[in-house]
């Protein structure tokens, strides 16, 4: 199976703390990997060295057959990402949002750019009326889906997804996942979430990345769930974990 992403002997040091330790990681083509793992793990560390954004101590990573070099240009006009809390533009409409990343990468006639994000914000399970809202005037949930949204405009092969159910109610989260997997099967998109709700990993995850001790335990669900590391076994035998576990049957690789 190809690797979209493949990370290899990473280790990022802060000063006397040593977070990732000769961590190697590939995320294959299509799937949709859920990465878990305790405070202080490096989950946010891990995301931003595969974007860029921080340079490792070492180590490789290679994004789409490209090395990743800190603060150099890579292929992030492949992918979109979701940060945590959305980071949308306050001071622009829901519309001029989706559209930003349209007109900074491109040079599309502004109609058809207006089009393309109108198209995005259809996807993304929202209805045209709130094009013209501030991101003020929103919800917590349709908050994420603009921000969901802005992360397709470049017609992305990867989806980056930081804690995208954090702070919706069940609903909307169980409705955010069933989005996600609508995606992940209709776009040919690899999708890489970090997150802590058990319901997503257990409900959509094609696997599960456990960062713990320095490095990185990947596996599907069943796989996890048969480890004996103490924090695995700790985290994954919590009740809401079991109760999130049956309610899809235990299965390794969830149904689509």
């Amino acid at each position: 199976m190809e690797n979209i992403i493949s990370v290899r002997g990473l280790v990022n040091r802060f000063g006397d703390q040593l977070v990732h330790d000769g961590l190697s990681l590939d995320v294959r083509r299509d799937e949709i990997l859920g990465v878990v793992g305790g405070s202080g793990t490096g989950k946010s560390v891990l995301l931003r060295s595969i974007l860029g954004l921080h340079k490792p101590t070492s180590g490789t990573i290679t994004v789409l057959g490209q090395e990743i070099e800190y603060q150099k240009p890579g292929p992030s006009h492949c992918w979109g990402v979701l940060f945590q809390g959305g980071a949308l533009v306050s001071g622009l409409t829901v519309q001029e949002n989706v559209e930003l990343p349209i007109a900074l990468h491109s040079d599309m006639p502004v109609e058809t750019r207006h089009e393309l994000a109108s198209l995005k914000l259809l996807m993304s399970g929202l209805s045209l009326t709130v094009a013209d809202k501030y991101p003020s005037e929103l919800s917590g949930g349709m908050r994420k889906r603009v921000s969901l949204a802005r992360a397709l405009a470049l017609e992305p092969k990867i989806l980056f997804l930081d804690e995208p159910t954090a702070g919706l109610d069940p609903i909307a989260a169980t409705e955010f996942d069933e989005l996600i997997t609508y995606l992940n099967d209709n776009l040919d998109l690899t999708i890489m979430m970090i997150t802590h709700d058990v319901d997503s990993l257990f409900g959509i995850c094609s696997r599960i990345a456990v960062l713990v001790d320095g490095g990185i335990v990947v596996g599907t669900v069943d796989e996890i769930l048969a480890s004996d590391h103490p924090w695995i076994r700790s985290y994954f035998g919590v009740p809401r974990a079991q109760r999130a576990r049956r309610s899809v049957g235990g299965a390794s690789t969830p149904s689509r």
